[in-house]
Protein backbone atom coordinates (compact mmCIF):
# COMPACT_ATOMS: atom_id res chain seq x y z
CA UNK A 1 0.00 0.00 0.00
CA UNK A 2 2.92 2.34 0.65
CA UNK A 3 3.87 1.99 -3.03
CA UNK A 4 0.46 3.42 -3.98
CA UNK A 5 1.00 6.33 -1.59
CA UNK A 6 4.48 6.99 -3.00
CA UNK A 7 3.16 7.01 -6.58
CA UNK A 8 0.47 9.54 -5.70
CA UNK A 9 2.87 11.80 -3.81
CA UNK A 10 5.35 11.64 -6.68
CA UNK A 11 2.54 12.59 -9.03
CA UNK A 12 1.59 15.56 -6.86
CA UNK A 13 5.22 16.66 -6.68
CA UNK A 14 5.63 16.41 -10.46
CA UNK A 15 2.51 18.48 -11.10
CA UNK A 16 3.54 21.16 -8.59
CA UNK A 17 6.98 21.29 -10.24
CA UNK A 18 5.33 22.37 -13.49
CA UNK A 19 4.42 25.63 -11.74
CA UNK A 20 7.02 25.95 -8.97
CA UNK A 21 10.46 25.58 -10.51
CA UNK A 22 13.07 24.56 -7.96
CA UNK A 23 12.19 24.64 -4.24
CA UNK A 24 11.96 20.83 -4.35
CA UNK A 25 12.68 20.46 -0.64
CA UNK A 26 9.88 22.90 0.21
CA UNK A 27 7.47 20.93 -2.00
CA UNK A 28 8.41 17.65 -0.29
CA UNK A 29 8.00 19.16 3.18
CA UNK A 30 4.62 20.63 2.23
CA UNK A 31 3.45 17.16 1.17
CA UNK A 32 4.75 15.81 4.49
CA UNK A 33 2.62 18.41 6.26
CA UNK A 34 -0.40 17.39 4.18
CA UNK A 35 0.03 13.72 5.13
CA UNK A 36 0.68 14.58 8.79
CA UNK A 37 -2.40 16.84 8.87
CA UNK A 38 -0.27 19.64 10.26
CA UNK A 39 -0.19 23.36 9.58
CA UNK A 40 2.82 24.75 7.74
CA UNK A 41 4.60 28.11 7.93
CA UNK A 42 6.50 29.20 4.81
CA UNK A 43 9.16 31.87 5.32
CA UNK A 44 11.05 33.75 2.64
CA UNK A 45 11.47 37.14 1.05
CA UNK A 46 8.70 38.31 -1.31
CA UNK A 47 8.71 36.86 -4.81
CA UNK A 48 9.84 33.28 -4.14
CA UNK A 49 6.46 31.67 -4.90
CA UNK A 50 5.14 30.98 -1.39
CA UNK A 51 1.57 32.00 -2.23
CA UNK A 52 1.67 30.25 -5.60
CA UNK A 53 2.90 27.03 -3.98
CA UNK A 54 -0.10 26.85 -1.62
CA UNK A 55 -2.54 27.81 -4.38
CA UNK A 56 -1.14 25.17 -6.73
CA UNK A 57 -1.43 22.42 -4.11
CA UNK A 58 -5.10 23.24 -3.46
CA UNK A 59 -5.81 23.40 -7.20
CA UNK A 60 -4.36 19.95 -7.86
CA UNK A 61 -6.12 18.43 -4.84
CA UNK A 62 -9.48 19.92 -5.90
CA UNK A 63 -10.19 21.17 -2.40
CA UNK A 64 -11.83 24.39 -1.25
CA UNK A 65 -9.22 27.12 -1.02
CA UNK A 66 -9.39 30.55 0.63
CA UNK A 67 -6.75 33.24 0.86
CA UNK A 68 -6.54 35.92 3.55
CA UNK A 69 -4.17 38.83 3.05
CA UNK A 70 -3.09 39.76 6.57
CA UNK A 71 -2.72 43.50 7.10
CA UNK A 72 -2.20 45.73 10.16
CA UNK A 73 -5.92 46.67 10.24
CA UNK A 74 -7.29 43.12 9.91
CA UNK A 75 -9.62 42.24 12.80
CA UNK A 76 -10.44 38.77 14.27
CA UNK A 77 -14.02 39.01 12.93
CA UNK A 78 -12.58 39.42 9.43
CA UNK A 79 -11.06 35.96 9.81
CA UNK A 80 -13.68 34.08 11.84
CA UNK A 81 -16.91 35.77 10.78
CA UNK A 82 -19.63 37.55 12.74
CA UNK A 83 -23.39 37.74 13.26
CA UNK A 84 -25.19 40.36 11.20
CA UNK A 85 -28.79 41.53 11.37
CA UNK A 86 -30.94 40.37 8.45
CA UNK A 87 -33.62 43.00 7.74
CA UNK A 88 -35.81 40.56 5.83
CA UNK A 89 -36.01 37.91 8.54
CA UNK A 90 -35.53 40.45 11.35
CA UNK A 91 -33.02 38.18 13.04
CA UNK A 92 -29.30 37.76 13.33
CA UNK A 93 -27.55 35.31 11.06
CA UNK A 94 -23.96 34.14 10.95
CA UNK A 95 -21.82 35.37 8.13
CA UNK A 96 -18.97 32.88 8.12
CA UNK A 97 -15.46 34.15 7.63
CA UNK A 98 -12.84 32.83 5.20
CA UNK A 99 -11.54 30.40 7.85
CA UNK A 100 -14.39 28.04 6.93
CA UNK A 101 -12.51 26.25 4.16
CA UNK A 102 -10.22 23.25 3.62
CA UNK A 103 -6.90 24.91 2.79
CA UNK A 104 -6.49 28.40 4.21
CA UNK A 105 -3.66 30.52 2.90
CA UNK A 106 -2.75 33.02 5.62
CA UNK A 107 -0.67 35.33 3.47
CA UNK A 108 1.97 37.45 5.25
CA UNK A 109 0.60 36.37 8.61
CA UNK A 110 3.21 38.37 10.51
CA UNK A 111 1.97 41.69 9.08
CA UNK A 112 -1.08 41.69 11.35
CA UNK A 113 -1.11 42.46 15.11
CA UNK A 114 -0.99 39.62 17.69
CA UNK A 115 -4.72 39.99 18.51
CA UNK A 116 -5.69 38.87 15.02
CA UNK A 117 -2.95 36.26 14.88
CA UNK A 118 -4.38 34.77 18.08
CA UNK A 119 -7.77 34.34 16.39
CA UNK A 120 -6.26 31.39 14.54
CA UNK A 121 -5.08 29.56 17.68
CA UNK A 122 -8.27 27.63 18.47
CA UNK A 123 -8.86 26.85 14.81
CA UNK A 124 -5.35 25.49 14.30
CA UNK A 125 -5.28 23.39 17.47
CA UNK A 126 -8.85 22.08 17.72
CA UNK A 127 -10.18 22.68 14.20
CA UNK A 128 -13.09 24.71 15.56
CA UNK A 129 -13.89 28.36 16.18
CA UNK A 130 -15.91 30.19 18.81
CA UNK A 131 -18.09 33.08 17.65
CA UNK A 132 -20.27 34.94 20.17
CA UNK A 133 -20.08 32.02 22.59
CA UNK A 134 -20.99 29.35 20.05
CA UNK A 135 -18.54 26.69 18.90
CA UNK A 136 -18.51 25.76 15.22
CA UNK A 137 -16.54 22.90 13.71
CA UNK A 138 -14.25 23.35 10.74
CA UNK A 139 -13.64 20.93 7.90
CA UNK A 140 -11.99 17.64 8.88
CA UNK A 141 -9.23 18.40 6.38
CA UNK A 142 -8.73 22.00 7.53
CA UNK A 143 -5.12 23.01 6.90
CA UNK A 144 -3.38 26.36 7.35
CA UNK A 145 -0.55 27.23 5.00
CA UNK A 146 0.82 30.53 6.30
CA UNK A 147 3.47 32.68 4.69
CA UNK A 148 5.64 35.24 6.39
CA UNK A 149 8.45 37.56 5.45
CA UNK A 150 11.62 37.47 7.57
CA UNK A 151 10.85 39.27 10.84
CA UNK A 152 13.64 41.76 10.28
CA UNK A 153 11.65 43.38 7.48
CA UNK A 154 9.71 46.59 8.11
CA UNK A 155 6.11 46.32 9.28
CA UNK A 156 6.23 42.77 10.67
CA UNK A 157 5.07 41.44 14.03
CA UNK A 158 6.80 38.36 15.46
CA UNK A 159 4.35 35.51 15.96
CA UNK A 160 3.73 34.61 19.63
CA UNK A 161 5.36 31.39 20.83
CA UNK A 162 1.98 29.73 21.47
CA UNK A 163 0.97 30.19 17.85
CA UNK A 164 4.33 29.19 16.43
CA UNK A 165 4.05 25.91 18.32
CA UNK A 166 0.78 25.18 16.47
CA UNK A 167 2.68 24.98 13.21
CA UNK A 168 3.97 21.52 12.48
CA UNK A 169 6.85 22.91 10.43
CA UNK A 170 8.53 26.13 9.48
CA UNK A 171 9.83 25.80 5.94
CA UNK A 172 12.39 28.27 4.65
CA UNK A 173 12.47 29.17 0.97
CA UNK A 174 15.66 30.60 -0.47
CA UNK A 175 16.58 32.15 -3.81
CA UNK A 176 16.63 29.63 -6.69
CA UNK A 177 19.87 28.39 -8.19
CA UNK A 178 21.11 30.15 -11.34
CA UNK A 179 19.83 27.45 -13.71
CA UNK A 180 16.45 27.34 -11.98
CA UNK A 181 16.11 31.11 -12.16
CA UNK A 182 16.90 31.09 -15.88
CA UNK A 183 14.16 28.50 -16.35
CA UNK A 184 11.73 30.66 -14.37
CA UNK A 185 12.58 33.71 -16.47
CA UNK A 186 12.26 31.76 -19.70
CA UNK A 187 8.89 30.32 -18.69
CA UNK A 188 7.19 33.28 -17.08
CA UNK A 189 8.94 36.03 -19.03
CA UNK A 190 7.05 35.19 -22.21
CA UNK A 191 3.56 36.39 -21.33
CA UNK A 192 2.73 33.32 -19.28
CA UNK A 193 0.51 34.15 -16.31
CA UNK A 194 1.81 32.43 -13.17
CA UNK A 195 -1.59 32.32 -11.44
CA UNK A 196 -3.51 30.99 -14.46
CA UNK A 197 -3.43 27.42 -13.15
CA UNK A 198 -6.32 26.31 -15.34
CA UNK A 199 -4.34 27.22 -18.44
CA UNK A 200 -1.24 25.24 -17.44
CA UNK A 201 -2.76 21.84 -18.09
CA UNK A 202 -2.16 20.47 -14.61
CA UNK A 203 -3.42 16.94 -13.95
CA UNK A 204 -5.79 17.37 -11.02
CA UNK A 205 -6.92 14.54 -8.77
CA UNK A 206 -10.19 12.96 -9.80
CA UNK A 207 -11.28 12.24 -6.22
CA UNK A 208 -11.99 14.84 -3.58
CA UNK A 209 -10.37 14.04 -0.26
CA UNK A 210 -11.28 10.36 0.00
CA UNK A 211 -7.73 9.16 -0.53
CA UNK A 212 -6.08 11.38 2.06
CA UNK A 213 -7.68 9.80 5.13
CA UNK A 214 -6.79 6.34 3.82
CA UNK A 215 -3.16 7.26 3.27
CA UNK A 216 -2.91 8.96 6.65
CA UNK A 217 -3.87 5.68 8.26
CA UNK A 218 -1.10 3.97 6.32
CA UNK A 219 1.43 6.51 7.58
CA UNK A 220 0.58 5.64 11.17
CA UNK A 221 1.67 2.08 10.43
CA UNK A 222 5.24 3.10 9.58
CA UNK A 223 7.44 1.41 12.18
CA UNK A 224 9.20 3.40 14.92
CA UNK A 225 11.92 1.43 16.71
CA UNK A 226 12.95 2.04 20.32
CA UNK A 227 16.35 3.29 19.18
CA UNK A 228 14.69 6.05 17.12
CA UNK A 229 12.52 7.08 20.08
CA UNK A 230 15.61 7.29 22.30
CA UNK A 231 17.40 9.31 19.61
CA UNK A 232 14.54 11.83 19.41
CA UNK A 233 14.23 12.06 23.21
CA UNK A 234 17.96 12.76 23.50
CA UNK A 235 17.63 15.54 20.94
CA UNK A 236 14.74 17.11 22.84
CA UNK A 237 16.65 16.95 26.12
CA UNK A 238 19.82 18.43 24.60
CA UNK A 239 17.87 21.45 23.33
CA UNK A 240 16.69 22.16 26.87
CA UNK A 241 20.24 22.00 28.22
CA UNK A 242 21.94 23.97 25.45
CA UNK A 243 23.70 27.11 26.75
CA UNK A 244 22.69 28.85 23.51
CA UNK A 245 18.94 28.29 23.91
CA UNK A 246 16.62 30.12 26.28
CA UNK A 247 13.77 27.75 25.43
CA UNK A 248 14.19 24.16 24.24
CA UNK A 249 11.79 21.88 22.41
CA UNK A 250 8.75 20.47 24.23
CA UNK A 251 7.36 16.91 24.04
CA UNK A 252 4.98 18.23 21.35
CA UNK A 253 8.06 18.97 19.26
CA UNK A 254 9.28 15.39 19.70
CA UNK A 255 5.90 13.99 18.70
CA UNK A 256 5.88 16.25 15.62
CA UNK A 257 9.38 15.10 14.69
CA UNK A 258 8.39 11.43 14.86
CA UNK A 259 5.16 12.04 12.96
CA UNK A 260 6.78 13.95 10.12
CA UNK A 261 9.58 11.37 9.90
CA UNK A 262 6.93 8.68 9.47
CA UNK A 263 5.39 10.70 6.63
CA UNK A 264 8.79 11.23 4.98
CA UNK A 265 9.51 7.50 5.14
CA UNK A 266 6.08 6.78 3.62
CA UNK A 267 6.74 9.30 0.82
CA UNK A 268 9.83 7.29 -0.06
CA UNK A 269 7.94 4.01 0.09
CA UNK A 270 9.55 2.75 3.31
CA UNK A 271 7.76 1.14 6.24
CA UNK A 272 10.30 2.26 8.82
CA UNK A 273 12.07 5.42 10.01
CA UNK A 274 15.83 5.87 9.69
CA UNK A 275 18.07 8.31 11.62
CA UNK A 276 18.48 10.24 8.36
CA UNK A 277 14.73 10.91 8.35
CA UNK A 278 15.02 12.42 11.82
CA UNK A 279 18.00 14.55 10.78
CA UNK A 280 16.22 15.80 7.66
CA UNK A 281 13.05 16.74 9.54
CA UNK A 282 14.69 18.16 12.68
CA UNK A 283 15.27 21.69 11.40
CA UNK A 284 11.83 22.29 9.80
CA UNK A 285 10.07 20.85 12.86
CA UNK A 286 12.18 22.42 15.63
CA UNK A 287 13.60 25.73 14.33
CA UNK A 288 10.49 27.68 15.35
CA UNK A 289 10.04 25.87 18.67
CA UNK A 290 13.32 26.98 20.25
CA UNK A 291 14.38 30.47 21.33
CA UNK A 292 17.95 31.71 21.24
CA UNK A 293 19.55 33.42 24.19
CA UNK A 294 20.38 37.09 23.50
CA UNK A 295 24.12 36.46 23.76
CA UNK A 296 23.85 33.68 21.17
CA UNK A 297 22.12 36.07 18.79
CA UNK A 298 24.89 38.60 19.33
CA UNK A 299 27.39 35.93 18.32
CA UNK A 300 25.51 35.50 15.04
CA UNK A 301 24.07 32.07 15.84
CA UNK A 302 20.75 30.93 14.40
CA UNK A 303 18.36 28.17 15.56
CA UNK A 304 19.43 26.07 12.57
CA UNK A 305 23.12 26.29 13.48
CA UNK A 306 22.50 25.51 17.15
CA UNK A 307 20.26 22.53 16.35
CA UNK A 308 22.77 21.20 13.81
CA UNK A 309 25.55 21.35 16.40
CA UNK A 310 23.38 19.53 18.94
CA UNK A 311 22.63 16.74 16.47
CA UNK A 312 26.31 16.32 15.70
CA UNK A 313 26.92 15.45 19.35
CA UNK A 314 24.24 12.76 19.65
CA UNK A 315 25.18 9.16 18.82
CA UNK A 316 23.20 7.79 15.89
CA UNK A 317 21.25 4.60 16.68
CA UNK A 318 22.24 1.48 14.75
Amino acid sequence: MLEELKKLMDRLSDEISKVIIGQQEAVTLLLVGLLARGHVLLEGVPGLGKTLLAKTLAHILRVEFTRIQFTPDLMPADVLGTHIFDLQSRSFRLRKGPIFTEILLADEINRTPPKTQAALLEAMEERQVSIDGKTLSLSEGFLVVATQNPIEQEGTYPLPEAQLDRFLMKIKLDYPAAEEEREILAKYGKNMEAHDLNGMGLARLSEKGGWISRFRQQVSQVGVEDGIITYVQSLMEKTRRSPNLFLGASPRGGIALLRTSQCLAALEGRGFITPDDIKRMALPVLRHRVILRPEAELEGLTPDRVLSRIMEGIPVPR
